[in-house]
């Protein structure tokens, strides 16, 4: 990475984390005067299409979108490629009110964080995955009752690029318990943002929406159907971009 490069993602973090205290703070004053929508639009939506502007024009960190016509207009469960921390600015701010699936210990994030635990979040404890999958059935279910999006990772964790993580059957059992269907989203965040370090490189992300994918029929077996068409539907749609070898997609183990 360039000086320049390097410079410009300094005062990037710089940026971010100042508008994060900044914004958190004004959020927890606010937020509780707000009825959910209103205060998932104000809180998160407006502060993550922020963070994804602010990587666009500061580190070059720029996305290209298909598959908009996939869209419902009703909100469902959204089963995402997980790669960076980017996506999860720009799916919390394309889509709203939304409902993310994360780690607990998010919640604690001086400032942000407690504005955070007034959106609704199904915080899961990772190190008691039985009581999480419980909490995701039961809290995602309220949450798509309300008219909320679900979003879930169903890799688990960031996975690096030009690999495919196991999608748990979470999400999928979520969707069709409550007779919706899932929206599967492809994308090459890792390349921009990766996982680990700091840097940021100037880049284009394909972020891809696939088609609503029903179950067909129900129970266990109608969840694993469902779950791994989502599955495949990713692999295939990174496949066409260069990001998966043309074979089957290597896995990566994640616990």
């Amino acid at each position: 990475m360039s000086i320049v490069q390097a410079t410009r993602t300094v005062l990037f973090y710089l940026l971010l984390s100042f508008s994060a205290f900044a914004w958190g703070t004004l959020s927890l004053l606010l937020a509780p005067l707000l009825p959910f929508e209103a205060r998932y639009r104000f809180v998160v939506q407006r502060w993550c299409r922020f963070a994804v502007w602010l990587a666009w024009h500061m580190v070059g960190v720029r996305y290209r979108l298909s598959g908009l016509e996939n869209i419902p207009q009703k909100p469902c469960v959204i089963l995402s490629k997980h790669q960076s921390t980017w996506e999860t600015f720009f799916l919390s701010g394309y889509f709203a009110p939304l409902s993310q699936v994360l780690k607990r210990e998010l919640l604690f994030v001086p400032f942000f964080g407690w504005a955070l635990a007034l959106l609704k979040p199904i915080a899961i404890d990772r190190s008691q995955p039985k009581v999480a999958l419980k909490q995701l059935a039961k809290q995602g279910h309220e949450r798509l009752q309300q008219g909320a999006w679900v979003l879930i990772f169903p890799e688990g964790t960031r996975i690096p690029t030009g690999v495919m993580g196991k999608f748990s059957r979470g999400g999928a059992a979520l969707a069709v318990n409550a007779n919706l269907p899932v929206l599967p989203i492809a994308h090459n965040a890792g390349h921009c943002w990766p996982k680990n370090g700091w840097a940021k490189h100037p880049g284009t992300i394909e972020v891809m929406i696939g088609p609503l994918m029903y179950a067909e029929g129900e129970g266990p077996r109608a969840i694993a159907e469902l779950n791994q068409r989502a599955e495949e539907w990713v692999a295939n749609a990174l496949r066409g971009i260069g990001e998966l070898p043309p074979q089957a997609s290597a896995q990566a183990d994640v616990a």
